[in-house]
């Protein structure tokens, strides 16, 4: 088929409708999959179905295919009921591509996505199976609904909300309230986050402690599911916004954070078993991860883990060797070329948990003006991508992460692991993946951390015995003693004469001499902005991040008092098998607000889709491969989170600030399950507000008779 031709104009001269017809007769000859009838198939269907001397019979297809492309697509399929030859050429590929590109306001040098049975069934795909009407309305919290998540089988999902509980709730429609827990009990403030195993048998919920207005203090809670959320283990968590994530089927990561020096600290990653039920006071039930060194009042947050089947050591080499040498002072190669609350329990959202150096910000903002060129209006932009993503998507989408992990269906009956580290043996690669910062406390910078390997210590060492720590403390006390009798120039000559070193305090602000202590940071990505949110492909190959950006060229004097950040958000897109940007959704931002009114917006990655909250009281649905915004669902308060059922596509949960859940399924669904579509999402649809005229009135009963 061929690619240039435009949208067929109603052209005057004789000369251009001879060229017209040229083309569109070469692109239906060229265009295998057109389904148009050939001479000799039209001669056999002739018979029976055509008046003998109808003109209808002898207009060329061009002239049709002019003609059909003046209407809308449902005036078409109305008139492919007419006969065989008007059925056949109504699903011409070449006429559903110039509907496609025009109503969805698709770039027309994207190519059809590989797999796809044709333009007619993409059209029809974004027509009828996209999330779009609110098929429940859920008002069961008493408070702002923070988070929204999904158990990996599509029967279940979680809720987060500021009132105290986790709620699980029955996906089938009507949803339905599974279990509830009230964290309050717990002296939690509110939860905060969800996520469910692997094989759904276990809930981990994050939330914040009751505090202190500046306290960053939280903790993370693990549930069984079946049978009611009954309690499981509970593990400390620091900052809150760290937020935990599962590792395996049976072991959690969560945070601690310590402080070393001005401006400096460390943030160490525990690895805790789910299981913490114990026959030994020696049996450990975590074990020391990493251990991050942080500059500037920055810290790790929001962790998660991908699985990484593509990651070899053959592989792994060729990329680092193609890797910049370049380090950014803390052992952490950075990438620069591709781009309880304080103000009270009414505060909008979750803000960050650190709440109250001049450098130039490098940036890609002369690739973003080239984004940039025409504003769009509110959130709707396209995400583009470059061309290698499209190149590689539809590879990714059949090689799934899913092959690292254990069938969920296989494993659901079977009895948890006795030892609870078993399922640490024979992992498949991995990427542990968070925000964090450099230049400034809040985060602006993805980290990448390659995991291979784990060793869960099966037994504690018990160290001395009760009689020797006592028989050390007496010493210690004795020592102290002595040396608070001595001259400093004495204590150093006792050292001295021992041949050993005396005790200095490390220069914590100094890492190339403390570097030794800390685990290094593979991959550094800076977003020159306010990271507020991410999200993984399912088959985990694709990283989609929400940033607020920073205004350009602005210079940090004071890592405590950050830019301000703009009032929109962005989205890109970076590859996890290069760590490199492929893919960005750029608005042209008009004004920024200060950085304290920011807090978390998570969005939600699906195989045909990716959708996220906004704080213009909507959430915002996008196609994955072709990039264009298809919908907006209202609320009417700022949109927090939102999530793709897993099993289901068509299927999608929002949650605000309102208070509310809904539930959004698309038309299909909903007409088979006997739901009015009245309450529907807003679509983002060209022909909506572009319509051709109507045909002149001397016309319109020549259409009449044959439509």
């Amino acid at each position: 088929m061929a690619e240039t031709i435009d949208d067929v104009p109603m052209a005057d001269s004789s000369d251009g409708q001879l060229l017209e017809h040229g083309r569109a007769r070469e692109s239906l000859q060229s265009n295998s999959s057109s389904n148009s009838l050939s001479n000799s198939d039209q001669d056999g269907m002739d018979d029976g179905t055509y008046v003998d001397n109808s003109p209808w019979v002898f207009i060329p297809e061009p002239l049709f295919i002019k003609i059909f492309l003046q209407l809308r697509a449902c005036d078409v399929l109305n008139a492919g009921q007419c006969c065989k030859r008007w059925y056949k050429l109504s699903k011409d590929d070449y006429i559903w591509r110039k509907y496609f590109s025009r109503e969805f306001n698709v770039d027309p040098s994207i190519p059809l996505k590989r797999g796809a049975e044709s333009w007619r069934a993409e059209y029809r795909r974004l027509t009828n199976n996209v999330p779009m009407v609110m098929t429940d309305v859920l008002t069961f919290h008493s408070h702002q609904v923070l988070h929204v998540s999904f158990s990996h089988n599509g029967k279940m999902f979680a809720t987060c909300s500021k009132d105290g509980f986790v709620i699980v709730w029955n996906s089938a429609y009507p949803t339905t309230i599974r279990d509830s827990y009230d964290m309050r009990k717990l002296s939690w403030k509110y939860t905060q986050f969800s996520q469910f195993n692997q094989s759904d048998t276990l809930l981990l919920v994050s939330g914040v402690h009751f505090g202190s207005p500046h306290s960053t203090s939280g903790e993370i809670a693990v549930f069984t599911v079946q049978n009611g959320l009954k309690l499981k283990c509970r593990v400390t968590n620091r900052p809150y916004d760290i937020f935990g994530t599962w590792f395996s089927d049976q072991h959690l990561l969560s945070g601690d954070l310590s402080w070393l020096a001005h401006l400096v600290s460390s943030s160490i990653l525990w690895l805790n078993k789910a299981n913490q039920e114990v026959d030994s006071e020696h049996t450990p039930v975590r074990s020391q991860l990493y251990k991050f060194y942080n500059r500037n009042a920055s810290s790790i947050r929001a962790i998660m883990v991908a699985n990484c089947p593509w990651l070899s050591d053959e592989t792994e080499g060729k990329r680092d060797a193609g890797k910049d040498s370049t380090s950014d002072g803390t052992g952490q190669k950075s990438s620069d070329e591709e781009p309880g609350t304080s103000g009270g329990d009414r505060r909008a959202g979750n803000p960050l948990s650190h709440y109250q150096m001049n450098q130039d910000v490098d940036s890609d903002d002369d690739q973003e003006e080239a984004l940039l060129e025409g504003e769009r209006a509110d959130y709707a932009s396209p995400i583009q991508y470059l061309e290698e993503f499209r190149q590689e998507y539809e590879e990714s989408y059949y090689e799934s992460s899913d092959d690292c992990l254990e069938d969920d269906e296989d494993e659901a009956d079977e009895e948890e692991l006795s030892e609870g580290d078993d399922d640490l043996q024979n992992l498949c690669p991995k990427y542990l993946i968070f925000s964090t910062g450099s230049k400034t406390y809040t985060p602006h910078q993805i980290g990448f951390k390659r995991i291979t390997s784990v060793n869960f210590p099966r037994r504690l060492d018990p160290g001395p015995s009760l009689r020797e720590r006592i028989a050390l403390r007496n010493r210690q006390r004795e020592l102290q003693v002595i040396m608070a009798e001595m001259s400093p120039e004495e204590i150093r000559l006792q050292y001295i004469l021992q041949n050993e070193e005396p005790p200095m305090e490390p220069n914590w602000a100094n890492y190339e001499a403390v570097a030794g202590r800390f685990d290094k940071v593979d991959k550094l990505i800076d977003l020159h902005g306010h990271i507020i949110g991410m999200g993984l492909s399912p088959d985990h190959r694709y990283l989609y991040v929400n940033s607020r950006p920073w205004p350009k060229n602005c210079v940090i004097r004071n890592p405590l008092d950050p830019p301000a950040i703009a009032q929109e958000i962005d989205i890109h897109v970076i590859d996890l098998m290069t760590l490199k940007k492929v893919g960005k959704m750029l608005r042209a931002h008009k004004a920024c607000t200060p950085n304290t009114e920011c807090f978390f917006i998570f969005l939600d990655v699906c195989d045909n889709y990716v959708a996220s909250g906004a704080e213009d009281m909507h959430a915002y649905l996008w196609d994955r491969y072709y990039g264009v915004c298809l919908a907006k669902y209202q609320h009417s308060d700022v949109v927090n989170s939102v999530a793709f059922n897993p099993r289901d596509n068509e299927m999608l949960v929002t949650t605000s600030d309102d208070y509310e859940i809904k539930v959004w399924r698309s038309l299909s669904k909903a007409k088979k399950l006997g739901i009015p579509t009245v309450n529907r999402a807003t679509e983002f649809r060209k022909h909506k507000n572009n319509r051709p005229p109507p045909p002149p009135q001397q016309h319109s009963h020549g259409m009449r008779s044959f439509v």
